[in-house]
C-alpha cells in the first residue's frame, strides 16, 4: 500500500517542491501551486465520499485535463473516487491502498508537471532523461 512517505520521497526529487501542513492535511506545492494533497472530509463533499475519506488514506492530485481525469475514474472506479469538489479542477482523488508505487510516482510527477513552470520542468527533464529505445 502506498503511503504519504512514498509521496514525500517522490516529491523530494522534484525541483521547487515544497511540503506544507495545511488544515486539510499535508500538501505539496510548486511555486505556491498545489499539485498533491491529502484528502480529508469536507462539508461540500458528498457524504458517501466523506465516509471513504474518513476511513482510508486518499490523495488528490492535479491532472492535465478533465478527459484524463474521467478516463482514470472510468478505468479504475474502485481506486479513483468520483469528483469530490469543483475546486482545483481538473484533479483526481484516489485510494492510496489501490495504487502501486509506479503508478503513484507517475501521478505525482505528472501533477507536479501540470503546476510547475517551464524552467523547473526543464531542470527535472535534464536531470532525468527519458530512456531511449534501441533501433
Amino acid at each position: 500500500m502506498a503511503t504519504l512517505d512514498d509521496v514525500r520521497r517522490i516529491a523530494a526529487e522534484l525541483p521547487g517542491s515544497e511540503e506544507r501542513a495545511t488544515a486539510s492535511g499535508v500538501s505539496w506545492f510548486v511555486r505556491s501551486k498545489p499539485f498533491a494533497w491529502e484528502c480529508r472530509p469536507y462539508p461540500s463533499i458528498a457524504e458517501e465520499l466523506n465516509e471513504i475519506i474518513a476511513r482510508e488514506l486518499v490523495l488528490g492530485v492535479k491532472i492535465g485535463d478533465a478527459i484524463e481525469a474521467r478516463a482514470l475514474r472510468h478505468m479504475a472506479p474502485e481506486v479513483f473516487l468520483p469528483q469530490t469538489t469543483k475546486w482545483s479542477e481538473p484533479k483526481v482523488a484516489f485510494r492510496m491502498a489501490g495504487i502501486d508505487g509506479d503508478h503513484l510516482r507517475e501521478l505525482v510527477i505528472e501533477a507536479w508537471r501540470v503546476q510547475a513552470p517551464g524552467y523547473l520542468r526543464r531542470e527535472y527533464d535534464d536531470a532525468n532523461p527519458a530512456p531511449t529505445s534501441a533501433p
